[in-house]
């Protein structure tokens, strides 16, 4: 079929490993796939390049002579070119492909009895059960063993014959010109077993639903995101076969104080112009209790405190983090007379010296320069 260097066509190095040139043919008959490439004769033509490529290359022997004598040495006799029935591991790694083009991986095309379907449960916590760690009992629905036949599907309980099709592999292999497919077996649909007298409980699929609670230890420090996983509470798998897992995913909710930055805390407190003006103790609320920083004389809104390893200790890291307060001046309302007077009284006091308001002052500078510039 092609005539252009097998090396080039799977993009390899003549000194390329068995395990490499392996690799980079799954890479390029999974992007060339027919079954990916509806309608596609380009891509289709480049499927069959490959896979003649990787025919020759993956057996010892073809590869030597193709080494040596290039395609005129194939096309003379001996090793023989074009087919695929003696390719040294060709129909294991082609059935690899297949797997994994159709979501099977991890070698779960095989056949045999199949692990359980991993579940996923949202766990939703308060920002003090996520940092101090707490014990949460979830109910999940699932599907469990059917008491009554041990999970076989059988009326009697006990393991049911071996399919005759595919010898209880799951699979059977189908010849397709120069493709050999590897299919679920159509007459146990890939179980390996044949259930002719089927358990009444469950009707022969060996699981019956219901929902369970479970324990479960949710560690100090974890945040949004992080997942527990817990081993072997997902679906049960076929009679033989392991469960799956339960991965539990946090989220944390909102708090009305706090807002989390990774191991950091961050919040904001309101202080009164008399403090603000004046200085003076403000107590500044923590997860483990109440703090007293000092606020210094003439401090501003958005002034910030730091308060060392008062955040969080994370799952990942050893310290905790910080706690950073940070305050806001508020304006007083609802005035009296009497308190408007005196509050007229001090601005007045004030004047316009600029000792008084070196913030309003230094805008007041950067307006009127912008403004001198806007009318030259």
């Amino acid at each position: 079929m092609s005539k252009r260097d097998y090396y080039e066509v799977l993009m390899v190095e003549k000194t390329i490993s068995e395990d490499g040139l392996k690799k980079a043919y799954r890479k390029l008959a999974m992007k060339y796939h027919p079954d990916r490439n509806p309608g596609d004769k380009a891509a289709e033509d480049q499927f069959k390049e490959v896979s003649e490529a990787y025919e020759v290359l993956s057996d010892e022997q073809k590869r030597a002579i193709y080494d040596q004598y290039g395609h005129e040495g194939l096309s003379r006799g001996g090793a023989g070119g074009g087919g695929f029935g003696g390719a040294g591991g060709f129909a294991d790694i082609f059935g690899d492909v297949f797997a994994d083009i159709f979501g099977g991986g991890g070698g779960g095309g095989r056949g045999g009895p199949r692990r359980g379907a991993d579940l996923r449960f949202i766990m939703e916590l308060s920002l003090e059960q996520a940092v101090f760690g707490s014990a949460e009992s979830i109910r999940i629905p699932t599907w469990d063993e059917c008491e009554s036949c041990n999970g076989y599907g059988t009326a009697d309980g006990k393991k049911a014959p071996t399919c005759a099709t595919c010898h209880g592999s799951g699979q059977v292999r189908v010849q397709q010109g120069f493709f050999v497919l590897q299919q679920t077996c159509p007459k146990c649909r890939g179980s390996g077993t044949l259930v002719t007298d089927p358990c009444r409980s469950c009707r022969g699929v060996g699981k019956t639903r219901r929902e369970k609670t479970l324990e479960v230890k949710v560690p100090a420090g974890v945040d949004t995101g992080d997942r527990i996983r817990l081993n072997g509470e997902g679906e049960p798998g076929d009679a033989g076969a392991p469960n799956g897992d339960l991965y539990v995913q946090i989220n944390v909710k909102p708090h009305e104080i706090f807002e989390r930055d990774g191991n950091d805390l961050h919040c904001s407190v309101p202080i009164s112009v008399v403090t603000a003006a004046l200085g003076g103790p403000l107590e500044v609320p923590t997860l483990e209790g109440k703090v007293e920083v000092e606020v210094p004389e003439g401090s501003q809104s958005g002034k910030q405190f730091r308060l060392r390893g008062r955040g969080v200790r994370s799952v990942r890291t050893s310290g905790p983090g910080d706690l950073y307060c940070t305050v806001y001046v508020e304006t007083p309302v609802r005035l009296t007379k009497q308190q408007k007077d005196l509050l007229k009284q001090f601005g007045e006091t004030l004047g316009h010296d600029n000792k008084h308001h070196p913030e309003g002052s230094s805008w007041l500078g950067k307006a009127k320069k912008f403004f001198d510039n806007l009318t030259a």
